[in-house]
């Protein structure tokens, strides 16, 4: 527990120190970084299932899919979706010669849904500090709220069910996980969320009242309890208890990013109505 606490801090020291000093460039650089040592460790546990997915050549693909939304301010040809297009092309010419005929299937498929499910997801983090607000980082304190949202719905749920849990939410899947905790989890963030915009207002649309944030608080919190379950699903797949060992205290980078994956393009959605 003292090193989840330690390595929790230590991580939000680097987010919020890198986006004051170097702002959207900073946070963009850190989410590539995210999304590449995510994808890594996907396709690691992807190779612990037996399977053999082109990890080079897809974390080449990755970054640039996280890159796109930057990217296409420069050239409208280079968006997510083109690059998607032209990975499923590349890893179709190649998986018809490479890798073994009782398992190509399973390579290409693997290959591509690490593509959209983690680079993909988490580009909309990099469309959302983009966005433009009343201020000039509109886009970088909504990028916060929604992590913040989204990661201390996770530290709502632990304390929550050491303290309250009883009835298991997923026990096949995650055993530790219960319903009081998730429900203790949604209200961390739900409060979280309010007193982000309430102390910090001026940064925020004017349309993202107190009130407001608490409800979208709700569903995108709820959305990283999926998400992180989805991750669990994998683990157990791929027969591993933790993505990784780069974090002390929480494990690999994808145990980190899970419930990111599922509120990024969710949070950007719902953002771009409320402007």
């Amino acid at each position: 527990m003292l090193k989840r606490i330690f390595s929790t801090v230590v991580l939000w020291l680097i987010i919020l120190a890198t986006m004051y000093f170097f702002q959207a460039r900073g946070g963009i650089v850190l989410l590539v970084l995210v999304s590449a040592f995510t994808l890594r460790e996907f396709y690691q546990m992807v190779v612990s299932m037996g399977h053999a997915p082109f990890a080079r050549l897809g974390l080449l693909f990755g970054a640039a899919i996280t890159l796109a939304p930057l990217a296409v301010q420069f050239s409208p040809l280079i968006t997510p979706e083109n690059l998607l297009a032209v990975a499923a092309i590349v890893f179709a010419i190649r998986i018809v010669g490479e890798r073994n005929p009782e398992n190509r299937v399973e390579s290409l498929g693997w290959t591509l849904f690490g593509l959209i499910y983690v680079p993909f997801m988490l580009q909309f983090l990099v469309r959302i500090l983009l966005i433009d607000g009343p201020h000039a980082h509109t886009g970088l304190a909504l990028t916060l709220w929604l992590i913040a949202v989204s990661k201390f719905c996770d530290v709502g749920a632990l304390l929550s069910g050491m303290a309250f849990g009883k009835h298991k939410m997923a026990p096949v899947i995650s055993p530790k996980k219960t319903w009081e905790g998730a429900i203790g989890g949604l209200l961390t963030s739900a409060a979280l969320g309010a007193g982000i915009v309430c102390a910090f207002g001026r940064y925020f649309p004017a349309s993202l009242t107190p009130a407001l944030a608490a409800a979208i608080a709700l569903p995108v919190a709820g959305l990283g309890i999926v998400s992180d379950l989805v991750e669990s699903v994998i683990k157990r797949r791929a027969n591993t208890k933790d993505s990784g060992a780069t974090i002390p205290g929480i494990g690999g980078m994808f145990d980190l990013s899970d419930s990111l994956i599922l509120t990024a393009p969710a949070g950007f959605l719902i953002f771009s109505l409320i402007r």
